[in-house]
Formats: structure tokens, sequence, C-alpha cells
């Protein structure tokens, strides 16, 4: 189902087009090859973003600018098929925060739901809706939308994660809303670790009701999620594709911890080589431990801890590392999966 471009069009043609544009009208023929095509066609491009790179202008920005004057001293990964869009995929905007000692990023709350990946410092907090905890390296932190969140730094070193939000996506809707909470800080109503021994431990509060399509549990620890792969290890033999890779999931049901955000962990056994893989989710990847390649489409990534890199849709990769290594990855599958558009290829 594809027109065939046309290299020349008639006068009458022509006529024809301009008369129905002066009433906002346009023929189909001559873009269905644009819309409907025969693959995935993103603009989202294989780009890496280095550690060793971003931290000294990460730090740089941290002289150069409070939390409080930024809101959030962000700086945005923006791919490179993208620029001036503030998204490191079609669908998902990325970027790397910094929270200074002493510092506060004040309260607020947004339509979008976001996701926090801590890439390095330990002792600084989250508070969402009322309950904080304390944030370590590998940990992977829910912000769900329209929940009042703020962050804080009362440790001795700088904090450093990477937000994933579903930015385009609700831009698209024409959904986006944003309130600020009206004091810095909100106040702590719950003791620290609460939602973890309620959701954390294959149990569940006998009267629970889902408020919401996101995880009741919104602190996931990397401590639990690296024992987890390393059990599946030893256990059981890599797939060829993911090693052993498992998804983070909403307790109370089994899904996505996330509507909008699919968020999933792997490790690949030292030596490992993979073999191709594509899927229509443009995923984002953040490397935890071990360092190795990706060869994405035509391009080879090389990364280690803390890089960060893309594989756009439907472009086959594979991996091949020298150490053991653990990827923590995000992307838009579940919104693919809900609306039955979602496949992959191994």
């Amino acid at each position: 189902m594809s027109a065939v471009p046309q290299p020349q069009v008639s006068k009458e043609r022509k006529d024809f087009y301009a008369r129905i544009d002066t009433g906002h009208v346009a023929p189909l023929w001559e873009v269905l090859h644009e819309l409907v095509t025969p693959k995935p066609k993103t603009p989202c491009v294989p780009v890496v973003w280095k550690w060793d790179t971003v931290l000294p202008w990460i730090m740089e920005s941290g002289k150069l600018i409070t939390a409080q004057e930024a809101e959030r001293r962000v700086l945005v990964l923006e791919n490179p098929g993208l620029r001036g869009q503030s998204r490191a995929t079609h669908s998902l905007y990325a970027g790397l925060q910094l929270v200074l000692p002493g510092e506060i990023a004040r309260a607020h709350r947004h339509s979008q739901s976001a996701l926090r990946f801590i890439m390095s410092g330990d002792g600084a907090y989250t508070a969402v809706d009322g309950e904080r905890v304390t944030m370590h390296v590998g940990d992977f932190i829910i912000t769900p939308s329209w929940s009042w969140h703020d962050h804080g730094n009362p440790s001795k070193e700088p904090i450093i994660w990477m937000d994933v939000l579903d930015m385009p996506i609700v831009e698209l809707l024409d959904a986006q809303f944003m309130e600020k909470f009206p004091q810095q800080s909100q106040m702590t109503t719950h003791t620290e670790g609460a939602s973890f021994a309620r959701y954390g431990n294959t149990m569940m509060p006998l009267n629970y009701r889902p408020r919401s399509h996101t995880s009741p549990l919104f602190w996931y620890p990397y401590e639990r999620s690296r024992e987890a792969l390393a059990t599946l290890a030893r256990s059981e033999d890599a797939h060829p594709c993911h090693g052993h890779k498992l998804q983070y999931v909403n307790p109370a049901t089994g899904g996505a911890a996330m509507p909008t955000i699919g968020t999933f962990v792997q490790m690949l056994p030292r030596g490992f080589k993979g073999t191709d893989y594509r899927s229509t989710d443009s995923t984002i990847y953040s490397c935890v431990e071990g360092k190795g390649r990706a060869r994405i489409g035509e391009q080879s990534i090389e990364f280690g801890p803390k890089d960060t890199f893309v594989a756009p849709s439907w472009m086959k990769h594979r991996f091949e590392v020298d150490a053991e290594t653990v990827l923590f990855s995000a992307s838009d599958r579940p919104v693919q999966q809900a609306l039955d558009l979602w496949r992959e290829e191994t």
C-alpha cells in the first residue's frame, strides 16, 4: 500500500493541488509512499555519549548555574538525528542531572512519567509523594505521572543520574501539564523503605487498590537486580542475543513498571558474542559494569561503565563484551505493545 512518487506532475494536477490547498486539503497519493513505508523509518541514529567526555561538562554546569535557578540542572542527551528536539530517541527524552552537596532540586509535578537511573554518587535522596529513598549507583527509581517529587543531596559528594521521560509521547497527545509545589520540598509522610516493604518482597497489602497503571513500587535497588542476574547466570545458559535479561515489572499486575517506558537490565557473560537482534522500540542503554562493543547497523560503538548509547528502531544490533557486563535499558515498548505495534526479530 504505497503510491509511487511522480518525478513530474502535469500542469492540470498542479493547478488542482493549488486550488484544494486553499481549503487546507492535500492529495494523499503524493505523500502515501512517505506515510506508509515498507519498514520503520526513523530519524533516530546510533550514538554514544562517553562518560569521560560528558562528566567534565556536567561538573562545569554546577559552577555556572544553581539547582534552584535551573529548576533541574540537566544536560540533555540529544540524538544527532533529532537535534533541537530534546530527544534521545523519537519517543523518549534523556538527560544527565547533577545535584551538588547541600542542594535541593525543588518539588514539582508533571503529567510526564520519569525514571532516574543512578550513575554516580551515594547518599542523596529523591522524594515521591511524601516518601524519601536514598539513592545508590545502579538503582532504578520511578516518578509516576502527576506525582510530587523533589531531590536533595545531604551527602558530601555530587550525585548524577540519568533521567528518562516520555515527553515526546505526552507532547504528541497534547497532554503536557506541570505544577510547582508551594514549598521547596514536600513534607515526608512515610518511613523510608515503606513502599518496598509493601510491594518489593512478592507481597502486597491486603487492601491494595491500584491508583494508576504505574508500579506502586517506585524504588528498584541495584543490589537486588544484580543478585538476580548472578543467580540466573549460574543456573541457565545465556540467550544468544540478550545474555541474561530481565524486565522491571509492576508487582501488582506483572506488567511493565511504567505504562509508557519499558525498563530492563541484562548481564552479558565474559567473552559473550551475541547474535543480531532488532525490534521496533528504539532503546537507550546505559552500561553499569564491564565493557565491550555494540554493533548497531553499520556502526561499531565501544562502551564502558557509565557510557550511554542508543539502538534505533528496527536496526540490527549485537553485543560483544570483554568482561562480565551489566546494561540497563529503557524504551517505549509498553506503548507499542498496548497498541499491538511491537515486533522483534532475532
